[in-house]
């Protein structure tokens, strides 16, 4: 059966459907939804931009020399000189 559920958000209600009830329990959530779609949405989008996953915040990156082949390249971190940087390809063959 269907639910309705004030959305703690934005105060609005928004049905909880049967599908939606069936779909949660599949997937071993305990709680219903606190937020409607819409909120859900903006929380979100609020999440993956604080992790620089979207909008205009980019990502800072540092130009350093690769300490294999001695390439110059840039890394997603502030290197703290205690640990090898390593370019894309030396880091990959590294890796392997």
């Amino acid at each position: 059966m269907d639910k309705n559920i004030t959305c703690r958000d934005c105060g609005s209600t928004f049905t909880f459907t049967e599908a939606e009830q069936a779909f949660y329990a599949e997937k071993g959530f305990k709680n219903d939804p606190a937020r409607c779609p819409e909120c859900r949405g903006k929380k979100k989008a609020q999440r993956n931009n604080n992790r620089g996953m979207g909008g205009s915040s980019e990502r800072k990156m540092y130009d350093v020399t690769c300490d294999e082949c001695g390439a110059d390249t840039k890394v997603p971190f502030q290197p703290s000189g205690d640990r090898p940087i390593y370019c894309k390809d030396c880091f990959e063959a590294k890796r392997r």
